[in-house]
């Protein structure tokens, strides 16, 4: 093979490494809502998650958007992460609070 081919094979892998971090890992953890008696959320990489003692599947739609699949309902939210805090936000404008469990 050439230089130019083994030179665009490198840019193409080196772009598809870039692309798996993101919200997919950095959800990765447990969660817990805001006061004494928040609920605990857990997100596992194999996209599965578990909210209090419900289990469920999770998958992003895009870096913003997080659907929650569980049994009998599904959810979208609104997703902003920054590292220890996260925000959900409902379509019709409520907010849950998280912060990371260490």
């Amino acid at each position: 093979m050439s230089n130019k081919v083994w030179t665009l094979l490198l840019a193409i892998g080196l772009l598809a490494m870039a692309g798996c971090g993101g919200p997919s890992r950095e959800i990765v953890g447990k969660w817990r809502t805001a006061g004494e008696d928040g609920m605990v959320w857990e997100f596992l990489g194999n996209g599965s998650m578990q909210m209090g003692d419900r289990r469920g599947r999770y998958s992003f739609g895009d870096q913003t958007r997080l659907k929650i699949e569980m049994p009998g309902a599904t959810f979208v939210y609104g997703v902003e992460l920054a590292g220890d805090h996260m925000t959900l936000k409902e379509p019709r404008g409520a907010k849950l609070e998280f912060t990371r469990m260490k």
